[in-house]
């Protein structure tokens, strides 16, 4: 039952994508024909003069541009079909967990796992808090249009963690960080040994 919920999901996603990239080329055929038909009523209907030339200059410059934007908007489209993201946001995190859990920065490693890619973090630096507990902040881009996105940190010795990031396929750049998160998976190294879920909190914004 899974699994032809899956494949009905994949054929329905497909099928959106096709049909947007439809949709542009048609809106794209479309424009190219509204601005010829009007281009030769105009060119044989108006006098050749001086103000004709310039008018004639201010059509052909707004054909351009309608025919430029269409392109774009195919190109868009197409791109989004496949998956990729045109403008490639990139994610800022912070997480939060006890100081004693991390070593060094150079001990850790975080990857953005998707159902299309997996993406290596940069890590930007450790900052101490005068609880105890430390911020590891870093970033990483967002190359592919999906939803399904999981930051996984692994400590070595100490641990993996796994923090699902909640946004849309095609998120939205924000000026703030969004609210603190708990890890959603920990696997700990030693078997028996599972660290406090709540001890690992994340939050994010997107650039």
């Amino acid at each position: 039952m899974n699994t032809l919920s899956g494949l009905i999901g994949a054929f329905a996603e497909s099928a959106d994508g096709q049909l947007g990239i439809l949709m542009s080329a048609l809106a794209g055929i479309a424009t190219a024909l509204a601005v010829a038909l009007a281009m030769t009523v105009y060119f044989r209907l108006s006098y050749r003069t001086w103000q004709d030339v310039v008018r004639h200059g201010l059509t052909t410059l707004a054909a351009l541009v309608l025919f430029a934007f269409a392109a774009y908007d195919m190109r868009h489209a197409a791109l989004a079909y496949l998956g990729l993201n045109p403008s490639k946001p990139a994610v800022e995190f912070e997480i939060r967990m006890p100081r004693e859990t991390l070593t060094t920065v150079a001990d850790s490693q975080i990857e953005l796992h998707t159902d299309r890619n997996q993406t290596l973090a940069l890590v930007d630096g450790v900052r101490d808090l005068a609880d105890g507990r430390a911020v590891l902040r870093g970033a990483v881009a967002l190359n592919h249009r999906t939803a399904d996105r999981v930051l996984v940190v692994n400590l070595p010795g100490k641990g993996t963690f796994e923090f699902r990031l909640r946004l849309p396929a095609e998120p939205h750049r924000s000026e703030q960080f969004g609210p603190w998160h708990l890890a959603d998976r920990i696997a700990s190294p030693v078997a028996g040994s599972v660290a406090a879920q709540d001890a690992y909190t994340i939050r994010y914004r997107v650039l």
